[in-house]
């Protein structure tokens, strides 16, 4: 008996009746058959050795993609479950959840002996053994009652929980290598042969189910590749992270700091302020350029407007409240309701529309300590925000205008991105055909545009969708930063208004709009991206002076002036230290010019020119140099 196969380029071909996604690979090609991890019946995933029972669409899956490769890392997950269970024995540890995470994976397990990361090495020549012995991995389909049974027999309760709180009608299945058995809907490669490249990164604490008043697991992070080759340029990418990490770089050079008694809230020292404020600037010019007014709301806002905004229903559990005679206000997680109101404090015509309202506004946002990162995941942060209002027949040209804007932004920083498409949410706001013309709207300008962009469904704001630019950085890693918000319902719920050309009124439409997001978050990813070798424009200190000894330090004071005058940030160095030590810490601070001062420079009024990436460039008058400086600066070099 026969059955019809749709495969994914279309064709129909016939196969008997039972025979397995393997067969149906090696059938196409044989360099298919090889390749194949998994596959798909009528989309969803399944092992290599799947029957197929009637008549499907099938899909191959390899390693070459991203489903193919979270399989490879899930299947080693399981391995290095096994290898621990071999080495400290099989009922001493208790498994939890072992996911594929970006770039890795992990697993959690509940074990009286605290792990450490020497601990690791043991388990990884485990699992190479294992890996070796080329076990079958099976998958066996088994009822509630037997799952219990079997777990229970093996002492593991956190299974045993898992098994309870699936739903009635859930398909169980237990996947077996060897002596090792695992609870898991897979799938997963056909044996553990087939992992080659391994490495087990770091142990740390987490909590049961990410549940505070759950028991303190142990939580072993690995990574796995298909080729050595990659996981050693992974493993040299997470080298190059560490010495680039800004929390070690903002403590050597001195940016910011972080206090017990402010968990999660920057605190900026000068150097680091200094960096922030040319940020805020740069952003200001271009706006300004663009027709944007700068406005200032209040950090605090009673209850009632955060329910008339509607963040009260989606935001509460992520704000900080507060009383005041009597009344509950609300430290604001977000500046739009507060331009909402800015807006509506006057009338408008149809004429002044676009109206571009922007704000470095500090917000408040509630994180567990455990999520809290350096600047990346803080509990404050200054969001630049900005609010355009503007008529229906507006929204193309106004989209159009902050793409253009933040386009601007990042080519100066060198930043490649790509951009998503985040469509109507389950708990959305407002009615579905204003947000099928939202969504259209958007579409429309990408398309016209040419710009790639991938369609992330449902995962929009709740008041409207939106378009995110995802930056890449000088390691390759991926972060959202800018934001384009299309909104028809917050002018809704405001009842903000415009006089028409008819003399009625009529609802604005409203774009929520960020370029870097979180400034906090932007100057965390700009510290790593440069490796704290800021470029001129926004080094903290743009040249420091280097005295050869005391007897050049008038000089070197005049030499100062002149630069500060001309708008040049500078320090100097008038330690009573060695020339040769004063330049190697002037390179450890990363700053971008040296000027050497000595005997030779004082009596010529000449400066002796050390660049950062260059070295020594020679002599040059100090106006000359000033003049060179201020260039590179304008040129944001």
């Amino acid at each position: 008996m026969g059955i019809q196969i749709t495969l994914a380029d279309g064709k129909i071909k016939e196969y008997v009746l039972g025979t397995t996604i393997a067969k149906v690979a090696e059938s196409i090609s044989p360099g298919l058959g090889k390749r194949a991890v998994a596959g798909k019946i009528n989309g969803v995933p399944v092992d290599l050795d799947r029957r197929i029972e009637a008549d499907s669409s099938i899909e191959i899956i390899t390693l070459d993609s991203k489903e193919g490769l979270d399989i490879y890392r899930h299947s080693t997950a399981h391995l290095m479950a096994q290898a621990i269970k071999r080495i400290y024995g099989q009922k001493a540890v208790k498994l939890g959840i072992g996911p594929v995470i970006e770039d890795g994976f992990y697993y959690d397990i509940d074990m009286e002996r605290p792990l450490s990361v020497e601990d690791l090495a043991a388990i990884e020549a485990e699992m190479r053994v294992m890996a070796k012995e080329d076990l079958p991995i099976r998958c066996r389909v088994v009822s509630r009652e037997e799952a219990l049974a079997f777990f229970g027999e093996l002492e593991d309760p956190l299974k045993l929980e898992l098994i309870r709180d699936l739903p009635a009608d859930a398909v169980l299945t237990i996947y077996e290598q060897g002596e090792f058995s695992d609870l898991c809907r897979g799938p997963h490669l056909p044996s553990t042969g087939r992992i080659r490249a391994f490495k087990l990164l770091s142990v740390a604490g987490a909590y049961w189910r990410g549940d505070s008043n759950n028991k303190m697991l142990q939580r072993i992070y690995g990574t796995a590749f298909p080729k050595e080759a990659q996981l050693e340029e992974h493993l040299h990418a997470l080298e190059e992270a560490k010495k680039r990490d800004h929390r070690k770089l903002g403590a050597e050079l001195a940016l910011f700091m972080f206090s017990e008694e402010a968990p999660g809230m920057p605190f900026y020292l000068p150097k680091g302020m200094t960096i922030r404020t040319e940020l805020e600037d740069f952003s200001r010019r271009l706006q300004n350029k663009r027709g944007y007014v700068e406005v200032r709301s209040p950090l605090m806002m009673n209850n009632r407007m955060w329910e008339q905004s509607g963040h009260w229903d989606h935001y509460k559990d992520n704000m900080y409240f507060t009383k005041v005679d009597e009344t509950t206000f609300a430290l604001k997680p977000m500046n739009c309701p507060g331009h909402m109101l800015i807006y509506k404090n006057s009338l408008h015509s149809y004429r002044e529309l676009p109206i571009r309202v922007s704000e470095f506004g500090q917000v408040h946002r509630h994180e567990y300590s455990g999520a809290l990162n350096g600047m990346m995941r803080v509990r404050t942060f200054c969001q630049d925000d900005a609010h355009l209002f503007f008529r229906p027949d507006q929204i193309e040209a106004e989209i159009n205008g902050v793409i253009a804007l933040i386009e601007e932004m990042y080519e100066v920083f060198g930043f490649a991105y790509r951009l998503e498409l985040s469509t109507r949410p389950a708990d959305f706001m407002g009615s579905p055909e204003l947000w099928d013309q939202a969504e259209v709207s958007l579409q429309n300008v990408l398309d016209k545009r040419g710009i790639d962009y991938v369609l992330n469904e449902g995962d929009g704001a709740f008041y409207g969708p939106k378009i995110d630019f995802h930056i890449l950085d000088a390691l390759k890693r991926s972060w959202q930063c800018g934001t384009i918000q299309l909104d028809f319902q917050m002018p809704e719920k405001f009842d903000l208004s415009y006089i028409g050309e008819d003399s009625q009124k009529h609802r604005p439409v409203v774009i929520h709009r960020a370029i870097f997001g979180s400034i906090d978050r932007f100057m965390g990813i700009l510290t790593e991206h440069y490796s704290g070798a800021f470029p001129l424009w926004l080094a903290p200190v743009h040249v420091k002076l280097l005295p050869v000894s005391d007897r050049y330090n008038d000089y070197t004071l005049k030499v100062k002036q002149e630069l500060l005058e001309a708008g040049i940030r500078v320090e100097i160095d008038m330690r009573t230290e060695k020339l040769g030590y004063k330049i190697r810490e002037a390179q450890l601070e990363k700053v971008p010019y040296m000027l050497v001062l000595g005997e030779a420079e004082q009596s010529s009024g000449m400066v002796s020119v050390r660049k950062r990436e260059e070295g020594d460039l020679g002599q040059q008058p100090a106006g000359e140099f000033v003049k060179r400086v201020l260039e590179e600066i304008a040129a944001k070099l």
